[in-house]
């Protein structure tokens, strides 16, 4: 008993997520997101799909950890797209929740951005929990347009005009496809920098980036994960990010883009394709709905300070903030 009083009244301690604690940390996600969700057997929640070990790896994502009595109580991700950051998926063992475990991991996340001076700070979360959207106001966090997961089945191989996947490019390509992504995603908010997301997707094999061009220049690029080692799930390739440049055919690269990613699944022997759209980026959400995707779960986000960022109508990007 006395030993049981004691682990109630200790603090957890908050810091980087070791990587001996890396099976824990995923067992504790799965748990602890099923659970909320109402699933029969939440220890088989999302056994099929990996937000732990490919987070931890990457160079541009902070991976901080919960510990009580030297054991792992939760976790948090607080990732950076240069001017713009995203927590999650932020989790607690479910026996430990109204602890204020989550606030302190996410205040850790907080001290992370202010330390790398970003500008735009955001998150996802269930958009029907009280709880979550009240904990994050706390944070100056506002509650903005719904964020569709959408999913519509990959059939076609054919992608009409013609694609490259930053995958299969020389170095000298590379490099140069990098510089080309950085300055479309700066046209659309200023700093936005996905070099670090193309690089780790590549680097840990977990899927890879297409490339569209309008003559010389880059005109689009969607960075995607496929299969159970990735964020995707079995059988799945998610757009974790796309985005086509600022211009009057912005809509017609739109769809090439689509078409190239679809392509892109289909060569993997992937069935579906993912894309998570904000609703304040209408056309692009409309053009999803257009083209067969559904919505399977469906979110808010929260942006610090209320902050519209690039989530507004023209702006043609995929991402949802998970």
């Amino acid at each position: 008993m006395a030993e049981s009083t004691a682990s109630a009244a200790a603090e957890p301690i908050i810091g980087p997520l070791a990587e001996r604690d890396l099976p824990e940390a995923g067992r504790i996600l799965r748990l602890a997101f099923g659970t909320f969700i109402g699933v029969p057997d939440p220890t088989t929640f999302w056994t099929d799909r990996d937000y732990v070990y490919g987070r931890w790896r990457a160079p541009h994502v902070a991976a901080l950890g919960a510990t009580l009595d030297g054991r792992l109580i939760g976790s948090n991700f607080a990732t950076n797209w240069g001017s713009v950051g995203f927590f999650g998926p932020l989790s607690v063992r479910p026996d430990l929740w109204q602890r204020g475990i989550a606030k302190q991991l996410l205040g850790a996340a907080m001290e992370r951005f202010e330390d790398w001076g970003t500008r735009h700070v955001g998150l996802f979360t269930f958009a029907q929990s009280a709880k979550h959207v009240a904990l994050y106001q706390k944070f100056g966090f506002y509650a903005r347009f719904l964020t569709a997961i959408m999913a519509a089945p990959a059939s076609r191989a054919e992608a009409g005009p013609p694609w490259r996947r930053f995958g299969a490019l020389g170095d000298g390509e590379r490099g140069q496809a990098l510089d080309a992504s950085r300055a479309l995603t700066d046209r659309l908010y200023p700093g936005l920098d996905l070099r670090d997301e193309i690089r780790t997707v590549t680097a840990r094999d977990l899927g890879d980036t297409v490339l569209i061009d309008d003559g010389n220049r880059l005109a689009g690029f969607a960075v995607c994960h496929w299969g159970p080692r990735s964020e995707a799930g079995a059988g799945n390739c998610f757009i974790k990010f796309a985005a086509v440049g600022d211009s009057p055919s912005a809509e017609a690269h739109y769809h090439h883009l689509l078409d190239a990613c679809e392509a892109l699944a289909v060569t993997n022997g992937m069935t579906n394709l993912l894309a998570g759209a904000n609703m304040a980026r209408h056309e692009a959400y409309r053009q999803l709905v257009a083209r067969g995707f559904r919505t399977a779960v469906q979110g808010v986000a929260m942006h610090r300070d209320n902050d519209a960022g690039y989530c507004r109508p023209g702006v043609y990007v995929i991402d949802d903030w998970r």
